[in-house]
């Protein structure tokens, strides 16, 4: 029952986060949203920053697991493959998208949290794995920009000649092509 009363406060605290912003929510609203005393709501959370890191405690943890598995990987085409195949999947999942709605809307307020900052170095440890040293550097960048380019349905979706499906297709398509450049 603790995991359910958290993660309802991870969900309404994150609402209200995409809502008003992070600086302008108080724990009282998330708690009154609750329907909970301030004191229930301190038992899980002490700080909105508690709450920060839980949510992207989450997705670092996720993160880190796909990490893992590159690392333990050979470096080859279908390990590039594979991994972009499952950051796609992670990146389809709703929490993800509210998640990163709440991020891109809240920036400037989080931009040096230690979760977030973690969050930005396990991605830039994701393009790492899937290069050996040495390969040339545009190999290097067309794969990193592999991983990147599957963020690109939020920012093409708002085409209403396009659903949010087509553009999730599409950008997987070009960071598969985008793996493995012709040097």
């Amino acid at each position: 029952m603790r995991e359910d009363t958290r993660s309802r406060i991870q969900e309404i605290a994150l609402g209200l986060f995409i809502e008003q912003g992070y600086e302008a929510t108080s724990l009282r609203e998330i708690a009154e949203r609750l329907g909970v005393t301030k004191a229930a709501l301190y038992y899980h959370f002490k700080t909105k920053d508690d709450i920060v890191a839980s949510l992207a405690g989450l997705r670092v943890a996720e993160l880190e697991e796909l990490l893992e598995w590159a690392r333990a990987q050979p470096k080859t085409p279908g390990m590039r493959r594979e991994l972009v195949l499952r950051y796609a999947e992670r990146l389809r999942h709703p929490r993800y998208l509210e998640v990163a709605r709440f991020l891109e809307r809240n920036q400037t307020a989080l931009r040096d949290h230690p979760k977030i900052l973690r969050l930005r170095e396990v991605l830039l440890e994701m393009v790492s794995a899937m290069s050996e040293p040495g390969t040339p550097a545009v190999t290097r960048v067309s794969r990193s920009m592999a991983l990147f380019t599957l963020h690109a349905p939020k920012w093409i979706r708002h085409d209403e000649t396009i659903t949010e499906e087509e553009a999730a297709a599409a950008s997987l398509e070009v960071a598969l092509r985008l793996l493995e450049p012709a040097d």
